[in-house]
């Protein structure tokens, strides 16, 4: 739906805009998808690896997910259903297990982060089919990803329920990053090396992070 709104600003001129107006009780999941989808953009990504009931090591993508707090440092990431409606096997391994691993996602691994969304035979992992390779981890955690140069092992705080979809709170246990990747005298880490990969537009939308710039503080 389209509206007109007019502007008053203080010296008053009075100008008028054109507004699409979305009502989110009313419009369907996909077109709900499309508009957060282009707005919250651009949106971090990475594989996230846990370890399955038969101990197997699962590695999936996923765009839905967050910082939610820095001390304690708290990961908030949101995951939604197959497509028969059943739990994903990240879900089911976070909930049975509570630990995990994000993997940070670069321009290098995009095309990797893009074919482990897709479904393999039974028994086969996500990493053997991508031809990815893995590494133990510093905690008692899933392994991490060897091409992924920052890596996050967390444990499970909660799985939460909403619509069809999980919110996974997770706590930081240990942080890692390849020190090619790293200025021991700033203790930062160079993303523009590093040169992440995030999500915007729909399902196919990606962009790269290497366009940067500072303001700096008052």
């Amino acid at each position: 739906m389209v509206f007109i709104v007019f502007l008053l600003p203080l010296w008053g001129i009075v100008c008028m805009k054109l507004f699409m107006e979305v009502d989110f009780e009313t419009v369907s999941a996909l077109e709900c998808f499309q508009f957060l989808t282009h707005t919250a953009v651009p949106r971090s990504i990475s594989l996230v690896t846990s370890i399955n009931s038969e101990e197997k090591v699962d590695a999936a993508p996923f765009g839905f997910l967050n910082i939610f707090d820095s001390y304690p440092a708290v990961v908030a990431l949101g995951i939604g259903m197959k497509m028969d409606d059943s739990p994903k096997e990240t879900v089911r391994n976070i909930s049975d297990k509570a630990e995990f691993v994000i993997n940070m996602v670069t321009e290098k691994l995009a095309e990797n982060f893009f074919w482990t969304s897709f479904e393999y035979a039974p028994g086969k992992s996500e990493l053997e089919a991508v031809e990815l390779s893995a590494f133990p981890a510093i905690s008692d955690v899933p392994p991490r990803i060897t091409d992924s140069p920052v890596h996050l092992e967390l444990r499970r705080i909660s799985i939460q329920e909403i619509g069809f979809n999980r919110l996974i709170f997770g706590t930081i246990i240990h942080g890692g990053v390849d020190i090619e990747f790293y200025d021991t005298g700033s203790e930062r880490i160079l993303n523009d090396k590093v040169v992440p990969v995030g999500r915007v537009h729909g399902a196919e939308g990606y962009t790269r992070m290497h366009d940067l710039f500072e303001m700096e503080s008052r």
